[in-house]
């Protein structure tokens, strides 16, 4: 299981069988460049892995122009 943070909302999920970034984002329907996804402080690419029991935080990212 993922426990998953969602920023701003203020959120949290718990996912099952997911097993990489790109995963947790396909399953909130974010594509990479919507969100940045951080484990333990450390910033996660979308081809990252993975394990049993990762808190992750998803921050929704907008841009202004």
């Amino acid at each position: 299981m993922i426990t998953v943070n969602l920023e701003p909302d203020g959120e949290q999920i718990e996912m099952h069988n997911t097993r990489s970034v790109v995963a947790v984002l396909n399953k909130l329907q974010l594509r990479s460049t919507m969100a940045i996804v951080v484990r333990d402080g450390e910033l996660l690419t979308a081809d990252r892995k993975l394990k049993y029991g990762d808190t992750l935080m998803v921050r929704k990212v907008t841009s202004a122009g």
